[in-house]
């Protein structure tokens, strides 16, 4: 099963389907499609019911969520093993987590309750409190930027932790909801979208989506690898490579893809 499923991605990657005719999920008219390749395929471990993803300083962290098994790792990007460096108490599910100044920032989902934790050393410098869910989060060397599953992004302050501006996005005037795990590439905001296969660009300044991943063929590929396989969730950018890896809870791979320019007309 491992192997006709790393065929079909590679075949995904040159740009054929390799599990059959699918119909496309709708995407709104006017948006720019976002082209990418697949550039490399790893195992992921499908227990993790990934919330957050992210690459700081060669190190790749996930963060899961679920009740009773909620914890930050750092990941075997080449195996897939990961080593739990935070095991939240049964009472919170965990979501999404940010690096910033050599600080981890953990969200829980319905707690109303973050947490801070040394990059290094992974012991608990403190706790901050929100009014709404917790769902993704990243930052944009300034702020940190979180969602709550609506349409809304919350700029905090690193000191206060608390929201000084509040962005709305929208894509051709229409509001965009399920906002969900967060990624800041190259100035913009990347976001999951909660229940599709799509991860949208955000443009900060505006909260205009300005750009569209289109990730259906890779998750109907990686499925048939864990039937219990559940939403794309998961981004993070490394800046060097310039690669950006996509997971999903209870994913059976992690899969490596690079933003592709279309062709100039001439």
């Amino acid at each position: 099963m491992k192997r006709v499923l790393q065929t079909s991605l590679c075949l995904l990657g040159l740009g054929m389907v390799a599990c059959g005719p699918k119909k496309e999920p709708e995407k709104p008219a006017g948006t720019p499609v976002i082209p990418y390749s697949i550039y490399k395929i790893f195992p992921h471990d499908t227990q993790a019911f990934t919330q957050g993803l992210v690459v700081e300083q060669g190190k790749l962290l996930e963060s899961t969520g679920q009740n009773g098994t909620s914890w930050i790792a750092e990941v075997d990007i080449a195996t897939g093993k990961q080593e739990k460096k935070v095991v939240l108490d049964t009472e919170y599910f965990g979501e999404g987590i940010a690096v910033l100044n050599n600080k981890i920032y953990q969200l829980t989902w319905k707690n109303k309750k973050g947490f801070i934790y040394d990059f290094k050393t992974y012991q608990k410098l403190g706790e901050f409190t929100y009014e709404r869910e917790g769902w993704g989060i990243t930052h944009d060397g300034k702020h940190l930027i979180v969602s709550d599953g609506t349409e809304k992004l919350y700029f905090l302050d690193t000191l206060s932790l608390q929201p000084v501006r509040t962005l709305s996005v929208t894509e051709n005037d229409i509001t965009v909801k399920n906002l969900n795990e967060l990624e800041f590439i190259d100035g913009f905001v990347y976001a999951n979208q909660w229940q599709t296969n799509f991860i949208v660009k955000i443009d900060p300044a505006t909260g205009k989506v300005v750009g569209r991943m289109d990730l259906a063929q890779v998750a109907e590929a990686v499925y048939p690898g864990n039937p219990n396989a559940d939403v794309l969730n998961g981004i993070a950018y490394e800046p060097k490579s310039k690669m950006v890896l996509i997971t999903g809870k209870l994913w059976p791979n992690m899969v490596a893809l690079k933003f592709r320019e279309e062709p100039k007309p001439q």
